[in-house]
């Protein structure tokens, strides 16, 4: 029964993972730029994580201070830099030229891109399989972009190259917590504290390059969806570190397949897309790939 019930809430946890893309597609649908979006989807997040922080920290009685060292800021930092910032900009402008049900399957490299990087700072060792499956992503890469009927604008092909940055970079953050993660943070304060470190990185940038997202007139469909897109983003992943706690790093590893074809499949019915045969194929090669790069029992 347990066993089933993490099935259930893995299911879940992707489906609302899978559903932040269309989300985000939506969002940069009336023109906002992706760093006032980023602003604002930091500032959702810290609403809704502090006061479970803080709640937290009171129940457990724990007044200790000595969380906020030099090295804490620096992980903050960087953590927001390479796990919201940059992919973030480079998502939303992506986002706006290419189909949500594309940007699914690009976002679904990351564990490609993680162990790519992890070889080559000898965190990982070498396994073939694994190494195929990288090989197998890239070919699933190139359908997006190298027949002409794979999107429906052969010309935005260049925007799939872009969206690549978001995986890279979120692939040097998982190196990055590999090395660096103090073992006294939890989750929720390392998400929050990384929150507020980007919000105080974007909104100064924000201003300076005007791409500022007023938020106080009357909402339409961008501005709800980036509300719910921020809410279910927190969700994920808080929820997602719980299930690695509960069920293991392999178990939970597997959510990925359901946020790649949650988010393909939501597209085409919240948004209406079509794809072409290219697509579709590019979808079942990521998923090939994705299944052999996945952690094994003795690694995770």
């Amino acid at each position: 029964m347990k066993q089933f019930g993490t099935l259930v809430i893995l299911l879940v946890l992707g489906l609302v993972w899978g559903a932040t893309i269309p989300l985000s597609k939506i969002a940069v649908s009336s023109g906002h730029q992706p760093l006032g979006l980023i602003f604002w989807q930091l500032i959702f997040a810290i609403i809704i994580l502090a006061p479970v922080a803080f709640v937290r920290k009171w129940m457990s009685g724990n007044k200790d201070k000595s969380i906020l060292t030099i090295d804490v800021f620096i992980y903050f930092f960087v953590l927001s830099l390479m796990g919201t910032l940059i992919p973030n900009s480079f998502s939303y402008l992506s986002a706006a030229q290419l189909p949500a049900g594309v940007m699914s399957i690009v976002i679904a490299s990351v564990p490609m891109f993680a162990l790519v990087i992890a070889l080559a700072l000898k965190l990982e060792k070498p396994v073939a399989a694994r190494i195929i499956g990288v090989l197998i992503g890239g070919l699933s890469v190139v359908l997006l972009i190298g027949p002409e009927t794979s999107l429906p604008e052969p010309e935005k092909a260049v925007f799939v190259l872009l969206a690549l940055v978001a995986p890279i970079s979120y692939g040097f953050e998982a190196s990055y917590i590999a090395l660096r993660a103090p073992k006294h943070l939890d989750p929720i304060t390392t998400l929050l504290g990384a929150s507020v470190i980007g919000a105080i990185i974007a909104g100064p940038l924000v201003i300076f390059m005007g791409s500022g997202v007023d938020l106080t007139v009357a909402w339409q469909a961008p501005e709800w969806a980036l509300l719910v897109s921020s809410f279910l983003h927190v969700i994920a992943y808080a929820g997602y570190i719980w299930l690695v706690g509960v069920a293991g790093v392999v178990f939970s590893s597997q959510i990925a397949y359901v946020v790649t074809i949650a988010g393909v499949f939501i597209s085409t019915i919240a948004l209406n897309e079509t794809y072409s045969s290219w697509v579709w194929a590019s979808l079942a090669l990521m998923l090939v790939g994705m299944a052999l790069v996945q952690p094994r029992k003795n690694t995770a």
